[in-house]
């Protein structure tokens, strides 16, 4: 059976953006996944009211599950193999960049590493809404960042006035291309924007489950630290379910021009004719998509099922949109032409199919 791959999330933005606070915010409210963390400014990570000291070269136990290295972009593919160790379980990877690092040479080092464990899952870009200005014009670089993220987070969004914080989103929605750009303050966004919660195994129990240290820690630190009317980064899920299967070229004509602000998209997709024998396992990333296909279980209901994520998203014109990529009948049968686009985006041999629920993603375009 192939191993599950790891995303690898690069958390990039420079220096005062708030990447830090995102970073633990994400730690303290994982309820269950573990995440791997890969920092250059490794005195400032602080979780669980302890904070982590250390060199360049340590490796460190966060206590809830988690593990932080801090790392020289020279030592990546040596901590990648550590932290993709089975022995660790870890369910992501975030990679915090230093805030003067190149996130494009981060990128290239993932898509270069030969470790078959991880896949990319994105770059999220963080700006200070506050600091927007000053920082493009002490970093001209900032653009280019934003052009290359998936997501975009305008953090201390609470410190800038409303018409303010309209032009620093409008600027910010216009170098970034496609990307999703969410507004947060203290870094208060929500995992799940990021990657997939892992499930816990006391989350089937009948009538609840035991509460733990780490949900007891979550709740104290909410507690102490009231954020009455603070904005936290909001996004949509769409969720699509069909049971005739999807045409592929009308599907990779939807992948190809998604929306602006659609984040995430994964799932299943059954092609039906175009590839009968197998379900296509999907997950895209920003712009960076890749296609997994696995033989259907004997007994397994032939579905698309996809969910989609991102902010300021039309649900009613993504359903209709893929709704008009299912197939219309006999005469509407998808010619093995067809899969070609699908195909371009399938791993090669070398490459591991990651089972069960697949993970982000291959990236091209840098």
């Amino acid at each position: 059976m192939s191993p599950q791959q790891i995303p690898v999330v690069v958390l990039s933005g420079f220096l005062g953006s708030g990447k830090t606070t995102l970073l633990n915010h994400l730690l303290r409210t994982a309820r269950g996944t573990r995440i791997g963390v890969m920092v250059n400014d490794f005195g400032s990570i602080e979780i669980d009211a302890m904070t982590v000291a250390g060199q360049v070269g340590s490796t460190v136990s966060l206590g809830n599950g988690c593990l932080c290295c801090a790392v020289d972009a020279g030592e990546l593919d040596t901590y990648l193999e550590i932290l993709t160790r089975p022995s660790s379980r870890l369910d992501v990877i975030v990679i915090e960049a230093s805030g003067l690092a190149e996130p494009q040479e981060l990128i290239r080092m993932l898509l270069a590493s030969d470790n078959e464990r991880i896949v990319y899952g994105g770059l999220v870009q963080v700006v200070d809404a506050a600091e927007f200005d000053a920082t493009r014009a002490r970093h001209p670089e900032t653009d280019r960042h934003l052009a290359l993220a998936d997501l975009v987070v305008v953090n201390k969004s609470d410190r800038v006035p409303e018409d303010g914080l309209r032009r620093v989103r409008r600027s910010v929605t216009g170098l970034a291309d496609r990307a999703a750009v969410v507004d947060a303050a203290y870094g208060r966004v929500d995992p799940e924007l990021l990657f997939d919660r892992a499930a816990r195994p006391e989350d089937d129990l009948v009538g609840g489950s035991q509460l733990s240290f780490e949900d007891l820690y979550a709740e104290a630190y909410d507690a102490a630290h009231d954020h009455t009317g603070h904005p936290h980064a909001l996004y949509d899920t769409v969720s699509f379910t069909s049971d005739v299967p999807l045409h592929p070229r009308r599907l990779m004509d939807f992948l190809d021009s998604r929306p602006e602000g659609l984040y995430r998209i994964k799932g299943f997709v059954d092609f039906g004719e175009g590839d009968a024998a197998n379900r296509y396992a999907v997950h895209a990333v920003g712009r960076f998509l890749r296609f997994y296909p696995r033989p259907w279980a004997s007994g397994e209901p032939r579905l698309t099922q996809l969910v989609l994520i991102g902010s300021g998203t039309d649900g009613d014109a993504l359903r209709e949109a893929l709704a008009g990529c299912v197939t219309a009948g006999p005469d509407d049968r998808p010619e093995d032409r067809h899969m070609w686009g699908v195909l371009r985006y399938v791993p090669g041999p070398g490459d591991e199919d990651p089972e069960d629920v697949p993970a982000e993603d291959a990236l091209q375009d840098v």
